[in-house]
């Protein structure tokens, strides 16, 4: 099966086909850096990370593109989002975008989403949001009132295709504030005339002014990955009017196709309720990372297709946990007894096993980068390497190469989901993790053999709430991690 993904323009699944062979151009929107990220920006990163990790699994060289945006997102009351910022904390508009874009990118990182190739800034890029302006008056689809320029939609019949919306059913003004400069209300500001105390304002043919929302992705999507590319990625808030205004404005501009694919994302309440600082309910994304490793916070966004939403709790997350680190359990015991010798080889179908899993992930992950029927499959791999793992049988150190192979390819490389302290980045944990273990055991036998079952029933039941069984044998005990 080849890769098929659900495309927000046809409103379809389609196969699908870049415009390179083996290459993929992706381009998603990103943040608004006028305060710190919150969960909500979570589920959109973490969701486009797997895919693009995922295009990578599956070979092709990926050119992912995400931009800053430090200029010109502008509220219904026509207030730029950064000025907002710098007047709340009371600095100047560039300590406000450097502040919260280094923030964005801690957490980022910390949720292990991986660096996109190009993060262009919007500020950066004025000459270029100038450029695209020109060429839109001069193509008689854009016009200039009083030092402003507006993107005239009648004048582009496909105005509102990839939202679905017509232009005599919308609401006068929507985001953008309705002017009477404007020669229909729907009209959107490509450029704004600011005035004298305005700080960022950049001179223009117009006069002094600054860029709208709309023109920035435009102009740097284009710039880096031509006029026309394959993926462009966002939240499925953003299709009106960001998204719908940056199509129509970028293809009246070349008379191109402006992505081939829309993969738009859906969003993320918090108990049933959408996120609003004015509620107080607007979690942090530093915050839930103090409360949940990022692995467990991927699982739980991930347990959903991206294309839906998805509501976040406490409960949510606690059962994300659990099945976080059920789905760990052999991954680490597989490293435990590898650190303390295996056979040499054994009549284990792990080979058969491995390929059975593969294949299905492969298939779901096909299938609209499916994750949480990918994850179910996981699971069952789980199940099975959990019997050869725990079976009379000896295990062979192939066999246990093998696993931990599947769990470095699929459950980290694509999605992410290995913590550093299980992998690589700490050899020492298994080991340590296994002494520990071992010698709580030798502590419980000890007080079985001085006839002290209170202090050894407490040590079983409190590793059984660790996840760890024990099962008594002739002459020794064994333990396992539960799955």
């Amino acid at each position: 099966m080849s890769l098929t993904i659900y495309n927000s323009l046809s409103r379809k699944k389609e196969a699908f086909k870049p415009i390179t062979e083996g290459e993929v151009k992706m381009y998603v929107c990103g943040p608004t850096v006028y305060d710190h990220a919150h969960v909500g920006h979570a589920k959109l990163y973490t969701s486009m990370d797997v895919i693009v990790r995922y295009l990578r699994h599956k070979g092709y060289r990926v050119t992912y593109v995400q931009n800053i945006t430090d200029v010109g997102h502008i509220l219904d009351t026509g207030e730029d989002r950064i000025l907002k910022g710098a007047r709340r904390d009371r600095i100047e508009p560039m300590q406000v975008v450097e502040t919260y874009m280094r923030s964005y990118l801690d957490d980022m990182d910390a949720l292990k989403n991986v660096r996109p190739d190009i993060m262009p800034r919007a500020a950066a890029h004025v000459p270029e949001q100038i450029e695209a302006t020109q060429k839109l008056i001069e193509l008689g689809h854009a016009y200039e009132a009083n030092g402003s320029v507006y993107f005239d939609v009648k004048s582009w019949e496909n105005y509102g295709r990839l939202s679905g919306r017509k232009i005599e059913d919308q609401e006068s003004g929507g985001r953008i504030e309705t002017r009477t400069e404007k020669r229909n209300p729907e009209d959107f500001a490509l450029w704004k005339a600011a005035p004298p105390e305005h700080i960022l304002q950049w001179g223009s043919p117009w006069g002094r002014g600054y860029p709208g929302w709309h023109i920035e992705c435009t102009a740097m999507a284009t710039k880096y990955l031509g006029e026309t590319f394959d993926i462009h990625g966002g939240g499925l808030e953003n299709m009106f009017p960001h998204n719908e205004c940056e199509m129509a404005q970028s293809e009246a501009m070349t008379g191109k196709n402006y992505s081939n694919y829309w993969v738009l994302a859906g969003s993320l309440t918090i108990d049933g309720v959408k996120m609003s600082k004015s509620l107080g309910n607007s979690l942090r994304i530093a915050d839930a990372l103090k409360k949940y490793p990022a692995e467990v916070i991927r699982l739980f966004i991930l347990s959903a297709h991206y294309r839906g939403p998805i509501d976040i709790s406490d409960d949510a997350i606690a059962a994300a946990q659990k099945g976080w680190e059920r789905l760990l359990g052999p991954y680490n015991q597989a490293q435990q007894m590898r650190s303390a010798g295996a056979a040499e080889s054994d009549d284990s179908n792990i080979d058969a096993i491995i390929a059975e899993t593969t294949a299905n992930f492969t298939k779901e992950m096909d299938d609209d980068f499916n994750a949480p029927k990918a994850i179910a499959h996981l699971f069952d791999f789980v199940h099975k390497v959990n019997t050869i793992l725990n079976g009379d049988a000896p295990v062979a150190a192939s066999t246990l190469e093998k696993i931990i192979a599947l769990y470095d390819e699929l459950v980290e490389g694509v999605l992410g989901l290995v913590p550093s302290a299980a992998g690589n980045a700490d050899e020492n944990a298994a080991d340590r993790q296994d002494g520990l273990i071992k010698l709580l055991i030798e502590l419980r036998a000890a007080a079985r053999i001085n006839k002290d079952y209170a202090t050894s029933d407490k040590i079983r039941d409190q590793l059984k709430e660790l996840g760890v069984s024990l099962e008594d044998g002739k002459g020794d005990t064994k333990y396992r991690i539960a799955s």
